[in-house]
């Protein structure tokens, strides 16, 4: 029957295989559970309610995918899109929690319609091979920089950012807290960089695991010494409430429209959609391009059905009482252990489930086990660089532009935005356009994007 409904063979895996990298994705990115609910709680949301409502919203997501496009690609609540649910709009706009889920809950609905007519569809095929592989490289820096910030090897110094200060935080006594906690990433990293040379079948999910066991020892011994106010929590489950799964009705269908005919709110909605639209299309490009995915001309099959699932998961999640819901670009872990269907998909949103059950384990895996993955997963993608023409100066360049800016503007959107510019104008004013054939959404892609920076 899984055989019929995922076409396994065809797709070059088995069973095992996609149930493993199920569980990849879903370790990689089940902090999403323990982070969402602090960030939008800010707001003054029920913390347990966004909890239950993360859980169900990316259960709900995935699903669809799996379902209507058989992609292993995982959906949940999106960084960066959270924060500005409950720093901007609310904390800065002043607006309440219940107007900044109705613009969420629209903006799933505009999704939807635009998915329906190929709109989504159009923009993803048009942008040219180059700068998908650039992307990709891009994505893979970003969620590289994502797990050192995590566990603290990365932070802020008088360069902006430097390695952590091992030595100094020996004296000061945060080793134990912080410092440990970087060490034994770095730990984790070494753990799986040996394990995929040594051709170990989930690698990157057993260096987590590892990972986190030594963090476990760590402080049963007293080497790691929990401090939340320095973001380190403790890593053992607490069992003290027992199992239980928090109410969802303090958030569910709490959306108020009454704003919806404002400049404001519409300003805010074409925000939420914005980030979403990109960040959804560079992570499918970017996880795509890595699972050889896109076919000759560069497209992905069956996209529709996965921009379908985006939207209306996003509408979903508003109902629920959580911020967009989008694809998830940690889900490049699960196929870098060999996912390739919605089998994938179906076991990372069983897990979701599953953990409303087993929220005080699943919550206890630290960043700090976690950010091997992210970092490993981050070298496989950058790889991708390696198929761009860098004797073509204007593919290479434009190609460039979009993987550093990534990182450095800590953000998938800003790196599309400024590549697909850049792309236009460098090859336009060489007078290569003509040449190249540029799609005419490309073109009005760059003047939105150009008008973006100058309005927004």
């Amino acid at each position: 029957m899984l055989e019929n409904l995922f076409k396994l063979k065809e797709n070059g895996t088995n069973v095992k295989t996609e149930m493993m990298a199920g569980l990849t994705t879903f370790m990689t990115m089940a902090y999403i559970l323990a982070v969402n609910p602090t960030i939008l709680s800010a707001s003054g949301m029920d913390a347990g309610a966004i909890f239950t409502a993360t859980a169900v919203s990316a259960c709900i997501g995935t699903l669809l995918m799996a379902a209507l496009a058989n992609y292993p690609f995982a959906l949940a609540p999106g960084m960066g899109l959270n924060a500005f649910f409950a720093y901007t709009v609310v904390g800065q706009m002043g607006y309440s929690w219940q107007v900044a889920l109705a613009a969420v809950f629209v903006e799933g609905i505009l999704f939807f319609i635009l998915s329906l007519t190929k709109v989504r569809e159009a923009i993803f095929n048009c942008i040219p091979f180059s700068l998908k592989y650039g992307v990709t490289g891009g994505i893979g820096l970003f969620i590289a920089f994502i797990g050192l910030q995590n566990s603290h090897i990365v932070v802020d110094g008088a360069t902006l950012v430097s390695i952590y200060p091992f030595k100094a935080s020996l004296a000061s006594g945060e080793f134990y807290s912080t410092g440990i906690s970087a060490l034994l990433a770095l730990i984790g990293v070494i753990i799986t960089a040996v394990m995929m040379i040594k051709n170990v079948r989930g690698a990157i999910l057993w260096g987590i695991i590892s990972t986190w066991v030594l963090g476990m020892l760590c402080e049963v011994t007293g080497l790691y010494v929990p401090d939340p106010s320095k973001g380190a929590f403790s890593v053992m489950p607490d069992f003290s409430n027992g199992l239980y799964i928090p109410s969802l009705m303090p958030s569910f269908m709490q959306m108020d429209f009454s704003a919806i005919l404002t400049f404001n709110f519409i300003t805010i909605m074409l925000s939420f959609m914005f980030v979403d639209l990109f960040d959804t299309l560079g992570t499918l490009i970017g996880v795509a391009s890595k699972a050889n995915m896109l076919d000759e001309q560069g497209r992905l099959p069956r996209i529709r059905g996965a921009l379908l699932a985006d939207s209306i998961a996003t509408s979903a999640g508003a109902v629920l009482g959580t911020s967009t819901v989008t694809t998830f670009v940690e889900s490049s872990s699960g196929v870098m252990a060999g996912g390739r269907t919605g089998l994938t998909a179906v076991t990372v949103a069983g897990l979701f489930l599953l953990s409303l059950l087993f929220a005080p384990i699943f919550l206890a895996i630290p960043a700090f086990a976690t950010a091997p993955a992210l970092i490993i997963v981050g070298f496989l993608m950058l790889g991708t660089v390696l198929n761009i023409d860098f004797n073509d100066l204007g593919e290479a360049i434009p190609a460039f532009i979009a993987i550093i800016a990534m990182p450095f503007m800590y953000s998938i959107s800003e790196g599309i935005s400024l590549g697909i510019i850049s792309y236009v104008i460098i090859n336009v004013f060489s007078g290569m356009a003509g040449k190249k054939n540029i799609s005419s959404i490309m073109y009005i892609l760059a003047a939105l994007f150009i008008l973006k920076y100058i309005f927004v």
